[in-house]
């Protein structure tokens, strides 16, 4: 029987802070508290819950209703050098250290294009981040 490709789903979570629980329920055993803006993948959802995995490679239970559709990522090098191009030899536009969060923009291919909340825009090679 052949195996069914399904590609990741990726969300953020919403403006404030989530706590993350054990079941899906707000009775189950809480985890952890999770910073607003984290990339979370989404692994599955059942009557507004998502278990998601976030960037530690925990598993966990969030309310469906704190999750944001907006698309960030987490530097995983450090440092990250962003470029003015989507290739090695373009000028750097900023450094970004490793956990530091960036919102998505675009993705192609090897390199995805991020931008930092209180800066420009660049591209950083899609190995250095986590949430594609």
């Amino acid at each position: 029987m052949a195996a069914v490709a399904q590609a990741l789903e990726f969300r953020a979570i919403g403006e404030t802070p989530a706590v993350l629980y054990d079941g899906p329920s707000t009775k189950a055993t809480k985890i952890l508290v999770i910073s607003a803006g984290t990339p979370v993948e989404i692994l599955s959802s059942i009557e507004g819950w998502a278990k998601i995995r976030e960037p530690g490679g925990k598993l966990a239970w969030a309310e469906s209703s704190g999750l944001a559709s907006r698309r960030n990522v987490v530097v995983l090098a450090s440092p990250a050098v962003a470029r003015n191009a989507p290739e090695e030899s373009a000028p750097a536009v900023f450094e970004a250290q490793r956990g530091v969060i960036l919102e998505l923009l675009e993705q192609n291919g090897a390199w995805a294009r991020v931008k930092h909340r209180d800066g420009p825009a660049g591209y950083l090679r899609a190995v250095e981040l986590w949430g594609l």
